[in-house]
């Protein structure tokens, strides 16, 4: 299928995974899920908050308690897209009240207030702003309620920079502790922990998204503010449903954009109006969530450090202890990585031609065990999952999840791919460096399709898997097995050949459905540059 797709495809073949809910989702409930997921993944790390860049007393202030504030507003039809600051700074033994205003994506207007002998006056000041703008008052800021034609306050937490302690992708030095052990890993596995927990790497992928990374940043991403943000999705839905007029679209689209700060340049925030525009910013929402967990990962590893008095691991070493995920750099001579590159370059295509880095092997903590589960059915295949980079942490963290609320052209599960190509359609890399992945998937019997089913949630009764066949499909008769856990999976080595009795699909290439997170394990990441 050409890269252009449909709503959910965030999850289609090879397509962005999704959030670990129960196996067998209740699409009744999906939001409902999908926030409860975000909201108890566990507690937000709250850091110091730090004076606004744009503050000339930004090197030499602090923010007086908690009186600091990002505001967003966005009216589509008064192409309105803006922000609004308010903090309080003590400087000096001094109070002021900073103010920054303007377009997203701009520095905007400021001022600066003349100082406050006491305290209680700049507080007094700060909350009659807050008021002005939000139609809310401060010390009831919890219970917020957005106000049509005002501001809404965005949730966020931690440091407001949250300038990254290691980050070397781009041949920086990495910044070690007094105390801090050698690294341990090998030069290979360094550089692809630095990849996937580097800054640089997250704001790009952010940034490509259109979501303001100044409004949203990293390190402060709310998991509240994400849920408000499929709250407003599914409002957009129902209006959708209801066909309620342009005008209400357009008043939902601006709420969406004021919870999810978006970067629109000078242009006019664009109406969200089908399903396809709701999908992809739901893939969104779910990569936002993925950067939010990989930035807690982070957090927790900097603030263990700072607690520690003797000597700690290598800073690369502790975000690698954080994935609970062991990663074994394969040696390209042995026979499992011949397989897997000869794998890769008969599948793939001329459009996108990835070539190997790097390649590991993955055991994730416990997903062996879950996996076990399965142990008596047969029908074992080596198939892809290609993703955003920005996820990348995420995944090895959680595995190959389902979110209720994702779907596709074969429904709510994990989708795989048999040929590169089709996966490679979801890799999104880094200055050219893209990752997927080699899952053991347990299929099973498997139910053929040959049309699209949306609805599907689960393999029909007696079977364990759906299979949307393609009208090509790697040459059976030269695919080998090789052997894993004393198990026998088949790995395609030939290229994609028509398949006559699928001519009629729907599906160019295949795609391969499982509905239960158990019958999929993760075997390999690969390292990829990307044409």
């Amino acid at each position: 299928m050409a890269p252009k797709r449909r709503a959910a495809s965030a999850a289609k073949a090879g397509g962005k995974k999704v959030k670990e809910e129960p196996e067998t989702p209740k699409p009744k409930d999906a939001f409902t899920s999908a926030k409860e997921a975000l909201l108890a993944a566990g507690p937000q790390i709250k850091g110091k908050k730090k004076v606004d860049e744009h503050c000339p007393l930004s090197s030499s202030g602090e923010v007086y308690e908690d009186y600091d504030c990002m505001l967003n507003q966005t009216n589509i039809g008064h192409n309105n897209n803006k922000f609004y600051v308010i903090q309080i700074i003590k400087a000096n033994n001094k109070y002021y009240s900073w103010n920054r205003w303007g377009r997203v994506g701009e520095a905007g207007q400021n001022k600066l207030s003349n100082p406050f002998d006491k305290p209680e006056n700049a507080v007094k000041d700060f909350e009659k702003k807050f008021k002005d703008k939000t139609k809310n008052n401060w010390s009831d800021r919890v219970n917020f309620v957005s106000h049509s034609g005002k501001y809404t306050l965005i949730e966020v937490d931690g440091e407001q920079d949250a300038e990254v302690k290691v980050d070397s992708v781009d041949g920086k030095t990495v910044q070690l502790s007094r105390n801090a052990l050698p690294c341990t890993l090998d030069e290979a596995t360094q550089k692809l922990i630095t990849l996937i927990f580097s800054n640089d790497m997250f704001k790009e992928a952010m940034e490509c998204m259109n979501l303001d990374v100044k409004k949203m940043p990293l390190g402060k991403l709310s998991k509240v503010q994400i849920a408000k943000g499929f709250e407003v999705l599914e409002e957009i839905e129902a209006a959708m449903s209801q066909r309620s007029g342009r005008g209400r679209l357009e008043e939902l689209s601006s709420k969406f954009f004021t919870t999810i700060p978006h970067n629109f340049g000078r242009n006019r925030p664009p109406t969200i109006d089908d399903n396809e525009i709701v999908e992809k910013k739901k893939e969104m929402l779910m990569v936002l969530a993925d950067i939010e967990l990989a930035q807690t990962l982070k957090t927790e590893t900097e603030k263990a450090q700072e607690e520690m008095i003797e000597t700690i691991p290598h800073p690369i070493d502790q975000d690698y202890m954080s994935l609970k995920c062991k990663l074994t750099l394969m040696d390209k001579d042995t026979k499992n990585f011949k397989i897997i590159e000869k794998y890769l370059n008969a599948t793939a295509n001329n459009y996108c031609k990835p070539k190997i880095i790097n390649v590991w092997e993955v055991d994730r903590e416990t997903e062996g065990q879950r996996f076990s589960k399965n142990d008596k059915l047969e029908n074992r295949r080596l198939l892809w999952h290609g993703t955003n980079i920005a996820v990348v942490a995420a995944i090895l963290k959680s595995g190959l999840r389902i979110m209720p609320h994702s779907g596709g052209r074969v429904g709510c599960g994990i989708y795989l791919a048999s040929e590169n190509c089709k996966s490679a359609c979801y890799v999104r890399p880094s200055k050219n460096i893209g990752v997927m992945f080699l899952s053991e998937v347990a299929l099973g019997k498997e139910h053929t399709i040959t049309n699209d089913n949306p609805s599907l949630k689960k393999a029909p009764a007696g079977f364990d898997s759906v299979v949307a066949r393609g009208q090509v499909e790697p040459d059976p008769s030269k695919d080998t097995v090789i052997t894993l856990d004393g198990k026998k999976v088949a790995v395609p080595q030939g290229k994609a050949i028509a398949q006559p009795q699928f001519s009629g699909s729907s599906f160019s290439n295949s795609e391969y459905l499982i509905y239960k997170e158990s019958q999929c394990r993760i075997r390999y990441l690969l390292e990829l540059k990307m044409h």
